[in-house]
């Protein structure tokens, strides 16, 4: 896997939100094709709390240090009692 290879996926865990509209996204890390096109290597920077792991297609917009479009606006954090640190 070259440095500069660009992911194939990136790694998700959905949080649902009671009483919220819609979940909340969490990027947790990417996939990578392997040369042959026989795999994938997975890489994580969190693990999901209730097992399952979402692999979806980068947008163009998508950017590993930035928010994702699935994810919700602070707004929207706060509104869910969200206490970032």
């Amino acid at each position: 896997m070259a440095n500069n290879q660009q992911p194939a996926y990136r790694a998700y865990s959905v949080i649902k939100r009671e009483g919220q509209d819609g979940d909340f996204w969490l990027p947790i890390g990417a996939a990578f094709e392997h040369s042959d096109g026989g795999g994938l290597n997975v890489i994580l920077q969190a693990l999901p709390l209730d097992g399952k792991l979402v692999l979806r297609v980068p947008k163009d917009d998508d950017k590993p240090a930035e928010l994702s479009q699935r994810q919700r606006s602070g707004d929207d954090k706060k509104k869910a009692g969200y206490r970032g640190r």
